[in-house]
């Protein structure tokens, strides 16, 4: 493999570093060091960084859009293991034996609307930034949750409704 398409593949193992090429944010000598050292490209450096300006210019400008959606946050609920689930509580999510539900100490984020996987991937990036922990968060169809402590949720409700006004297109 070249080392171009060894820096490719690691600018894709690394969204970050994509997206920053993307935003024309990358000092690309800088990048390529650092991509030299942790992804173990073995070439030189100025070589890498010659490889990281070509990719940036095949990619995609980065650019935002804004979903439509309405979010509202819903306090006590918890997690609970699927097989301890007695029926009685509405389940907000689940994933494999684990689901959301009603009776907890936990606020859920609830985002109906133009809303899927990349409005999530943009929320969870940003409650990251904003110290945020998410016990929980999945999509499907028109509907967001984001399960986060009930210290955090209105933090969390900012966070995911600025979030929503912002989404990059990939």
């Amino acid at each position: 493999m070249s080392l171009a398409a060894e820096t490719r593949e690691a600018v894709r193992a690394r969204p970050f570093v994509r997206d920053a090429l993307r935003a024309g944010l990358v000092n690309h000598s800088a990048a390529a060091t650092w991509l030299a050292e942790r992804a173990d490209l073995d070439g030189d450096p100025d070589a890498i960084a010659a490889a990281l300006r070509r990719f940036r210019e095949e990619l995609p400008a980065y650019e935002t859009e804004p979903r439509t959606a309405s979010v509202s946050m819903r306090s006590g609920v918890g997690l609970i293991d699927d097989a301890d689930d007695g029926g009685e509580e509405e389940v907000l999510l689940r994933v494999g034996e684990a689901a959301v539900v009603d009776g907890g100490d936990r606020t859920a984020i609830l985002a109906t609307g133009g809303v899927d996987a990349a409005a999530l991937a943009a929320a969870l990036g940003r409650l990251a930034a904003a110290d945020v922990d998410v016990a929980a968060a999945g999509t499907a169809g028109e509907a967001l949750v984001c399960v986060v402590s009930r210290r955090d949720g209105a933090t969390a409700v900012r966070v995911v409704e600025a979030a929503l006004g912002a989404v990059p297109e990939r």
